[in-house]
């Protein structure tokens, strides 16, 4: 004769959303719990088993494996007067798969963890050397990126307040203001704002705009009291290339303060992730701009 459990929520589980993963994550993060996990992936067990094994009374026994059956874990046969628990291994074969999928997912962005942490490593040496105030003036720094799109639609990407905002800020960080007017003394500022609500404002000028060729600005960082941390002049070279636009971006550094170490810091890192934003976004709008003008001629 079949024995049959009294309940089971394995399959409720199986069917059941993330809700179900979150139950099974807090049922298995108590040590006790997973003790008797554990001592159940042998074979079944009693409570008294359990407890003896895992030396926990066994009241508290019988309350922890009532949170393991809620979360699809565990199973109970009343057998007479003893009541034994069975494990269930598919909960177990998915969060088995949940974890690697959240490993793949974290070694394929190690990227972006990495930037972090080159980013922690500039703050750390940059800090040593910021004794005082103006002592990174004169710093250079250079950038190129060949963008697969004509001089003219990079140039609207650098002057046109929306396309502007759609890639001038590094992940996560949210644009509040961007502006790049193409014309000698032309208003240019950044604002951009993180998830915990801090926002981060430069504000400058336009010396030079040839359309499709050649942007000069200014950007002076300020700090929340709207004082100077650094400034920096900017000059965007664009130029036909095979496969599209080449664009160098040359900065000055001026004016530095010691309080600017974490934005100079973040410099060569910001600007490389912005770069790539732009070189994104403009690559998804030729492909939109191809598929239509595939689509134009089939019709």
């Amino acid at each position: 004769m079949a024995i049959e459990p009294r309940y089971s929520l394995t399959g409720i589980f199986l069917n059941a959303n993330i809700s179900g993963m979150d139950k099974l994550a807090a049922a298995l993060g108590d040590a006790a719990r997973w003790r008797i996990v554990e001592q159940l992936a042998d074979h079944p067990r009693s409570v008294g088993e359990l407890a003896e094994l895992t030396g926990l009374r066994q009241p508290q026994t019988t309350k922890h494996l009532q949170t393991l059956a809620r979360a699809g874990l565990v199973t109970v046969f009343p057998l007479g007067q003893r009541r034994v628990y069975a494990l269930e291994s598919e909960p177990l074969q998915a969060l088995e798969r949940r974890l690697r999928e959240l490993a793949e997912r974290t070694v394929a962005h190690a990227d972006e963890r990495d930037v972090i942490a080159r980013y922690r490593t500039a703050i750390e040496r940059e800090s040593a050397v910021a004794d005082q105030d103006r002592w990174a003036d004169g710093r250079l720094f250079s950038f190129e990126r060949v963008l697969a799109a004509s001089p003219d639609v990079v140039w609207r990407y650098w002057t046109d307040p929306e396309l502007l905002a759609s890639w001038w800020a590094p992940r996560p960080m949210t644009i509040v203001d961007a502006a790049l007017e193409p014309s000698p003394g032309g208003r240019a500022v950044l604002e951009y704002a993180d998830a915990e609500g801090h926002r981060y404002r430069s504000e400058g000028t336009v010396s030079t705009a040839r359309d499709s060729e050649r942007l000069v600005f200014t950007l002076a960082v300020l700090d929340a009291e709207s004082a100077i941390s650094f400034s920096s002049q900017y000059a965007v070279e664009l130029a036909a290339a095979s496969a599209g636009t080449r664009l160098r971006l040359d900065l000055r550094i001026d004016e530095t303060t010691v309080d600017a170490v974490a934005y100079i810091a973040g410099i060569e890192t910001g600007w490389n992730q912005v770069l790539d934003n732009l070189a994104e976004v403009i690559g998804e709008g030729a492909a939109s701009r191809r598929t239509a003008t595939s689509t134009t001629d089939k019709d």
